[in-house]
């Protein structure tokens, strides 16, 4: 019995069970001698056998330490609900006071993956189907890290980054503009932020094991377009003719592969604005890109659970739910009915939080014993990229819009993009997204370049309201220019075709008007230094120097590299145009691969991972900046910030190359104990006499039948959904029967198909409805079925009643 302990270490590392903890090799492989040792000595008296067992136990060992070095990297996935209050909270993105929070189009969620080398340096990506990355919520992941791992994880080694969907709830970055149409800070946002991307990566942390990282790029042409094209055109001609398109057009796919238990994720970077869904939208939703990663889950996980014969995607090019899963033994139509009327809509009842958890669907659908698939589909420099693919249109007259301005009869405000499904946005999104993830589905069952080398990273924190800049001359020489503290110009109140703004503003302003100024000189006058600074955008908000109540832009911002073989990720804090990613892509990868030590050869592949770490708005190139479409009036820093970054990541390539640090920098505030919040908070929820919670308002018809592609709305008596979050749970649900009373769960409101709309009587009324709607897919199989709701009510004394309530059986035939 002595001898089990070893040999179990033994077969315990040598299995890969160890998932990257700090258990030694050489440490095993002396405990293990060490007690054989004693065996030999105890079992074999004899010279010759013990010669013949230790010349074996040798060449063991030899070939164990081929087997143990026959992997580069460690990877980890991880993954969580990251969906903030379908509820009261203003979205992020548009700006727009009026687009508040009323429901769930699908969940979002913190995607992650680690890759260490299995006695070196690691790195942490994160991305999330938020609008941006937010420098306070950075902070605070990254104390939670530091007091559960000690340094393991650090600022320097982890990126966290935004997909840019403009329909997720706002108010949880620091900086006061973009946190006043939120009316402030909103708690409940932020917390679900952090608290989802710490466990997504904790996940990712348990999860990592031994495997391999696969690379492939391809074009993608038909889901992006420049929003800004006359100023695109302003670039240099010759430089412009070095490319096919004035949009990036390439994605780049990470294909992650565990050694036991096969792919088990993808990454992707590929520019386009998370903009499909409009700005009069209000349910939460990833847009295309959140939309793609579900698409593209979905299908793995389908690929995976069902025969071979069935993988194929279903109608429209989505993936297949697996209801097939559930047998049918309901054949006659009469029968369904028979059976569907004896379940009639259940009064509202109590129950508890963890029965709506245990209800998702995708729960159901994972081996218990294998992490599941995790797909994110991550923005770039995507800064004038558009995925309303048809253009831009005059909504009075159906005309294209001016070209300069983006104006209609002078008039911004009438000029809107339209996506493929125009004039439906949820359509629109669901092509973006089904061509983004038909892509991803291509280059990851084609990806077959493996990823060599080693994890690196460098870091630092720039001012950039003070940072100068050495600029080449034309005809020799050099100049010493500066950046500015941030201010935002006239053309950036003009709004984008994806979501004008109002009044009198337009794109491509460059002289500003009276009115505005004394408007504007009410809150802060710029003086002749910024003005001069900023030239030739005429400053409308002077951000970087307006402080009150706190600071309303960011000063200090981080830049970062992250090398894994010869993979290399740019993480930006902002949003580059086209041109302006090309530029910095060059610049880095040009250094690296000229380097001469041979660390990085052609084939060193650059990406760039946009609104990362915290946010600054946009980076247009030089050019671009003079003609003050709203690109150019949102670069914060002033015409130079791009040739600011390109400076300092030249600086912080040359560290990496080299193996040399580089300073930390100085440290951006923490400003949430400064935190404003006007946002009322829920008092109570109520429901009419005699009626409960969970109640239902309007139910399917009696002894209905319904078709795939057909619409059922159910209605109930609701509360709240800032109550409670129903974080990696559901408030929304279709069941299907199983045999004659077991209901089992098929679609979520993590779901394309089903739709959580949330809604009040009035603004300050307690009472509350929820309308659940299932459009039936085209693969759902015949049966009974029933939709159901969950919830959280608040009692005047604050006290939180989870409920739920069923609508009555109908049949699907």
């Amino acid at each position: 019995m002595w001898l089990s302990l070893p040999v179990f270490q033994w077969v315990f590392f040598e299995s890969g069970l160890w998932k990257g903890n700090e258990l030694s090799a050489a440490w095993c492989t002396h405990l293990f001698l060490m007690e054989l040792l004693a065996w030999t000595g105890c079992y074999f008296r004899s010279p010759l056998r013990a010669f013949w067992l230790w010349l074996s136990l040798l060449l063991v060992f030899q070939y164990s330490k081929t087997v143990l070095s026959d992997f580069d990297y460690l990877i980890g996935l991880g993954s969580y609900d990251i969906t903030g209050p379908a509820a009261d909270v203003n979205m992020m993105g548009y700006a727009n006071a009026e687009q508040i929070a009323s429901g769930i189009h699908f969940r979002l969620r913190a995607r992650s993956f680690i890759v260490a080398e299995p006695k070196g340096k690691r790195v942490v990506f994160v991305n999330l189907d938020a609008c941006m990355a937010s420098q306070l919520v950075t902070i605070k992941v990254l104390e939670r890290l530091k007091a559960r791992y000690g340094d393991l994880y650090t600022e320097q080694n982890v990126a966290i980054s935004g997909i840019h969907t403009h329909a997720g709830p706002g108010g949880y970055l620091q900086y006061v503009t973009y946190i006043v149409t939120s009316l402030g800070f909103v708690r409940q946002s932020f917390d679900v932020l952090v608290d989802g991307i710490e466990k997504s990566i904790v996940q990712a942390h348990e999860n990592l094991r031994p495997g391999s990282i696969f690379v492939n790029k391809g074009e993608l042409l038909d889901a992006g377009v420049n929003r800004s094209p006359s100023a695109y055109l302003n670039n240099p001609a010759s430089e412009r003719s070095k490319y096919k398109y004035d949009v990036d057009k390439e994605m780049t796919l990470l294909k992650f592969v565990d050694d036991q238990w096969g792919p088990v994720g993808s990454f992707n970077w590929f520019a386009t604005h998370g903009t499909s869904m409009s700005r009069t939208n209000s349910l939460i939703s990833g847009d295309n890109k959140g939309a793609a990663a579900r698409f593209m889950e979905d299908w793995f996980e389908q690929n995976v659970t069902r025969s071979p014969d069935t993988k194929e995607l279903g109608s429209g090019g989505l993936p297949r739910r697996v209801s097939n899963i559930i047998p049918n033994s309901h054949d006659k139509h009469h029968e369904l009915l028979e059976l569907a009327a004896s379940f009639r809509s259940s009064p509202g009842r109590p129950a508890t939080r963890t029965l709506s958890v245990a209800r998702r669907v995708r729960g159901t659908l994972r081996q218990a014993d294998k992490p599941g698939f995790v797909s994110a589909f991550c923005q770039t420099n995507c800064g004038d990229v558009s995925p309303n693919v048809l253009g831009a249109f005059c909504t009075d007259t159906g005309l294209p819009c001016d070209f300069n301005h983006s104006t209609c009869g002078g008039k911004n405000e009438l000029c809107y993009g339209r996506g493929p499904g125009y004039p439906d946005e949820f359509e629109s999104t669901r092509i973006i997204g089904e061509r983004q993830f038909r892509k991803a589905v291509d280059l990851f069952e084609k990806a077959s370049e493996p990823l060599k080398g080693k994890v690196d990273y460098r870091h630092t924190y720039l001012d950039f309201s003070q940072l100068e800049v050495t600029l080449a001359k034309e005809g020799g020489g050099s100049e010493v220019v500066k950046t500015c503290p941030a201010a935002m110009g006239f053309g950036f109140a003009a709004g984008t075709t994806d979501g004008p703004g109002a009044f009198d503003f337009k794109q491509g302003d460059d002289q500003g008007n009276t009115f505005w100024r004394l408007v504007r000189n009410l809150l802060k006058t710029p003086d002749k230094k910024q003005v001069d600074c900023q030239h030739p955008k005429p400053i409308l908000l002077d951000t970087g120097e307006m402080k009150l109540p706190y600071d309303w832009a960011p000063s200090i911002l981080p830049i970062q590299i992250i090398r894994i073989g010869q993979l290399v990720i740019l993480s930006v804090p902002g949003e580059f145009t086209t041109m302006s990613g090309r530029r910095l892509r060059d610049a880095v990868r040009t250094m690296l691969t000229s380097s001469g030590n041979g660390q990085f050869g052609s084939n060193t592949h650059v990406v760039i991972a946009g609104l990362t770490n915290t946010y600054s708005q946009y980076v247009a190139t030089l050019e671009e900046y003079q003609v003050q479409r709203y690109e150019g009036a949102s670069t914060l820093y002033g015409p130079h910030t791009l040739s600011a970054y390109i400076q300092e990541f030249q600086k912080l390539a040359s560290a990496l190359i080299n193996g040399q640090p580089v300073e930390a920098g100085p440290q951006p505030p923490d400003l949430l104990k400064k935190q404003i919040s006007l946002l009322t908070p829920v008092v109570m929820d109520s429901t009419p006499a005699g009626i409960n919670f969970g109640d239902v308002i309007s139910d399917v018809p009696a002894n209905s039948t319904f078709k795939t592609g057909s619409n059922v709305t159910v209605a109930f008596w609701s509360a709240c959904p800032r109550n409670d979050l129903l974080t990696e749970g559901t408030f929304a649900l279709v069941e299907m029967l199983q045999g004659t009373d077991t209901w089992i769960p098929l679609y979520d409101d993590d779901d394309w198909c089903l739709r959580f709309k949330w809604s009040r009587n009035s603004k300050l009324s307690p009472r509350s409805k929820a309308a659940i709607e299932w459009t039936i897919p085209s693969s759902a199989s015949p049966g009974v079925y029933r939709i159901r709701h969950f919830g959280a009510s608040k009692g005047l004394l604050g006290s939180i009643l989870h409920f739920t309530g069923s609508s009555s059986a109908f049949v699907v035939a």
